[in-house]
């Protein structure tokens, strides 16, 4: 179940947040689609189909290459749109050539780093696991 907070900011637009563990990568779209439809003001229908699209590969990524998503957060000022996705693995993403064929994939880290403005890997637990950070503009 998620839980939305809004916290204060040095701004007169607070920053909403959600976390969440999605099992599946629709849960997290269901998710992220009803955080993006919270927001006041609304952002613009590009930014959210770009937010819907970086949630589906980074949580797709993770239950494809670590097994799991540990969390998922999505963070909102009036500014820039944040999302987290956290996994067990502490390996970072690998470049490789796409498959054209599409067996094997290769898309999900390219449009990634396509979609997000600014991209940050981070421990995300001492010794394990990893938070890799997506930020986009609002």
């Amino acid at each position: 179940m998620p839980s939305l907070t809004t916290t204060d900011s040095h701004t007169d637009h607070p920053a909403q947040q959600i976390t969440y563990q999605p099992l599946r990568p629709a849960q997290a779209r269901e998710a992220a689609t009803d955080f993006l439809a919270s927001l006041n003001p609304p952002p613009p229908e590009t930014t959210i189909q770009n937010v819907l699209l970086l949630v589906c590969e980074l949580v797709t990524n993770a239950l494809r290459h670590a097994g799991a998503v540990t969390s998922m957060k999505l963070r909102a000022d009036h500014q820039v749109i944040q999302v987290t996705v956290e996994d067990p693995s502490p390996a970072h993403p690998q470049e490789r050539a796409p498959d054209l064929t599409g067996k094997t994939g290769g898309f999900g880290w390219p449009t990634i780093r396509l979609l997000a403005q600014k991209l940050t890997i981070v421990p995300a637990h001492p010794h394990t696991g990893k938070a890799i950070i997506a930020a986009l503009p609002r």
